[in-house]
């Protein structure tokens, strides 16, 4: 398994809400190109824009996420990650990132290689499946799980390619790219110690928050 690393999230981002958003804001360098794969309603867009200072775009499927990101004064367009990433040119950005979306696309795998294509560093954050609660409740209750990262029962939800922090880990090898930092959260947002082995963060890891970048 790639040998992974972490730092601490910066004091200023301490601030802001979501603990993934203050991860993924904690690996984009001051001042760079970002855009921002299913950007939402803007939230790390604009987290980065005032503590960054990064020159911040997004592409966002649903029109009232691009509304909500228009009202706050950010660059974003409509457009859908699995079909719109094709026309961006390559290094068009320092930072690409997908944030709690990669479970959402059709074709994963492309959406990477293409984010890696455009962007200097990929950013990715997903709902870990193979955290132990899901484990449970799969094996005792024999149903789809229901947790704080997947709130939306089967027949709601917008995910369709459910993955493990391993499954992640081998597709990053798989696409000949390196993963730069890692970092994994528990079920109270803590980060797990780095020196655990891969199956304690496989197990109690409920989310995963990684940075790539190509292997030149």
């Amino acid at each position: 398994m790639t040998k992974l690393a972490s730092k601490p999230v910066g004091e200023k981002l301490s601030r802001a809400g979501r603990l993934d958003l203050l991860l993924v804001a904690d690996m984009v360098e001051a001042r760079s190109r970002v855009l921002d794969v299913g950007c939402g309603d803007g939230s790390l867009l604009r987290l980065l824009s005032e503590e960054r200072g990064v020159d911040a775009r997004g592409i966002e499927l649903s029109q009232k996420g691009v509304n909500d990101c228009v009202a706050k004064g950010l660059s974003v367009i409509q457009g859908d990650a699995d079909t719109d990433l094709a026309d961006y040119p390559d290094d068009a950005f320092d930072y690409v990132i997908l944030s709690q979306t990669l479970q959402a696309t059709l074709h994963p795998r492309k959406v990477l290689e293409h984010m890696l294509r455009i962007g200097l560093h990929a950013i990715v954050s997903f709902p870990n499946f193979g955290h132990w609660r899901i484990r449970f409740q799969v094996a005792a209750r024999g149903r789809m799980p229901i947790t704080d990262n997947l709130a939306l029962p089967w027949y709601d939800t917008p995910n369709i390619h459910f993955c493990t922090i391993r499954d992640f880990v081998s597709l990053v090898d798989e696409i000949g790219a390196k993963i730069e930092r890692g970092v994994a959260l528990d079920h109270f947002g803590t980060p797990l110690q780095l020196n655990l082995p891969w199956w304690v963060w496989n197990l109690f890891g409920e989310q995963g928050v990684f940075r790539l970048t190509r292997v030149k």
